[in-house]
């Protein structure tokens, strides 16, 4: 998978993680194995560490989404169905991550059926 996939994934993780206020512990476990799940290169993760640090969430929403529009349809519903599947990490989906996942899939124009269906049909990833 390419830089796009990369750095999409992870824009849309850390907006999900930070969508409820609350980042636990759990999740940051979550964010450890998709790195390392999805084999995201330690200099692309450095990359966006140093870029994310003073953006505010709808520019880091854009840049993700830039990235994404450079995916295949295939790696955006593996960004979605990964995040849908971190949304319900903590044992609840809180209704702020619920609106962003959604907004977000529609945007991408990706439906969230299949979404759905993709993550299910997914090993466990956490």
């Amino acid at each position: 998978m390419e830089k796009h996939y990369h750095l999409g994934l992870l824009c849309f993780v850390h907006l999900l993680i930070k969508a409820d206020g609350v980042t636990d512990q759990t999740e940051l476990e979550a964010l450890e194995k998709i790195k390392a799940g999805e084999n995201v290169p330690a200099d692309v993760v450095r990359e966006f560490e140093r870029w994310v640090v003073d953006k505010a969430e709808p520019e880091i929403y854009r840049y993700g989404l830039g990235h994404l529009r450079e995916c295949t349809e295939i790696e955006k519903l593996r960004v979605f169905a990964i995040l849908y599947k971190l949304s319900e990490i903590d044992g609840r989906v809180h209704t702020q991550e619920l609106r962003m996942l959604l907004y977000s899939v529609k945007t991408a124009g990706v439906a969230f059926n299949e979404v759905v269906d993709f993550a299910r049909s997914q090993p466990r990833m956490f």
